[in-house]
């Protein structure tokens, strides 16, 4: 009997959740309503009652927080070359200058002290992205931005869920940025948010994701600075509340499958693994990635992801070094310049980690891998 194929990631949506979908379909609301205003209200307790806003992408709440931040063209804002599209893409959007700095090679965050170093007196902003297994020093990197006179805009788009010093991200700090696509910790299908500081940046936030459009006393309208049009739907706020509550759930028993991983990945070649969770794991561990020793493989990293699939195990890539995309290239990026970066995009691979999965199924991945890379063997 051949097994079923297995996603190296897919959401978990309940028969409540799609009866609740319905539900609101029915009610003819939907557009932003009363969902939407849940959703914020649950986001915002989970993150340490802060102003939250909803919107259709993480990618949207990147952008609103630079427009948010006074940034654009003129101005320059720091970013590991090690991210996902959306940080180099938004930075461009606005105007800015993207200034690219490297990440340490296991755990992919953002290297604090080049940040330091490229700082300019243009520098308005630093964006890091955390990672599964590991978070950006947040003491370290707020006491540079408040001694530098900087805003941190934090990608969390990995990591809901994960906590600093006992502390979820987003209930400190600056802003906040949470992704709900189908491959993250929870879903809205598509959708993300902002943690802003007050009721005054959360008023400008509501303005930026519609149409820059505020209200005059009279209740006309006014519009004084270009806006987008992010608004969530109510039909995607609906999944997110059903999610969010279940993302304790969630988040438990990707912390299962990850021990699992930790006991039973072995190989020779051996793969570089991401740093081993202690005894109060404290992250939300969104993706399982390894470094693979292409070095010593007579395979490429295609060759093996090919194998896998063969096998009926799907995987995924994250990420490319930003710096070396054709627009990343256009703002002087070239190669050799973030070794930790560019290594991690080249050898990455993001094997199977959903909360739907079972610890048989890691078994069968980490035996895959294994095989695939014994045979491999130089």
């Amino acid at each position: 009997m051949t097994a079923a194929y297995l996603k190296f990631a897919s959401p978990l949506l309940d028969d409540a959740t799609i009866a609740g979908v319905g539900a609101v379909l029915r009610s003819g609301q939907i557009a932003s309503g009363p969902w939407v205003q849940k959703f914020e209200a649950q986001l915002s307790a989970f993150c340490g009652d802060r102003p939250v806003r909803a919107l259709t992408s993480a990618t949207a709440a990147i952008e609103v927080a630079l427009q948010l931040c006074g940034i654009g063209p003129g101005y320059e804002v720091i970013s590991s070359a090690q991210s996902f599209f959306t940080v180099l893409n938004m930075i461009v959007k606005v105007g800015a200058t993207p200034v690219f700095v490297d990440c340490d090679l296991v755990t992919r965050n953002i290297d604090l002290a080049q940040t330091e170093a490229a700082i300019t007196s243009r520098t308005r902003a630093v964006v890091p992205t955390h990672y599964p297994g590991s978070l950006v020093d947040m003491d370290a990197l707020l006491a540079l931005a408040q001694r530098r006179d900087l805003r941190v805009i934090e990608d969390a788009a990995l990591v809901i869920g994960s906590r600093w010093k006992g502390r979820n991200l987003g209930a400190f700090g600056d802003l906040t940025t949470f992704s709900f696509h189908p491959n993250k910790n929870i879903t809205s299908i598509e959708g993300g948010a902002l943690v802003v500081n007050d009721d005054a940046e959360a008023r400008r936030v509501e303005a930026l994701r519609f149409h820059g459009i505020t209200y005059l006393p009279d209740r006309t309208r006014d519009v004084a600075f270009p806006g987008g049009k992010f608004n969530m739907p109510d039909v995607n706020a609906r999944i997110g509340c059903a999610q969010l509550e279940r993302l304790p759930q969630f988040l438990a028993r990707r912390r299962v499958l990850v021990d699992r991983y930790f006991a039973r990945l072995q190989s020779d070649p051996q793969c570089v693994l991401p740093p081993k969770p202690d005894a109060d794991d404290a992250y939300s561990w969104n993706m399982f990635c390894v470094l693979l020793p292409l070095d010593r493989l007579t395979i490429s990293r295609k060759g093996f992801r090919d194998a896998l699939e063969a096998r009926g195990i799907g995987t995924g890539v994250s990420y490319e070094a930003l710096h070396l995309c054709t627009l990343g290239r256009s703002h002087g990026g070239r190669n050799g310049q973030f070794p930790n970066a560019e290594r991690i995009a080249r050898e990455t691979v993001a094997l199977p980690l959903h909360a739907g999965m079972s610890e048989a199924d890691v078994d069968r991945v980490c035996a895959a891998v294994a095989e695939v890379l014994a045979a491999a063997r130089k």
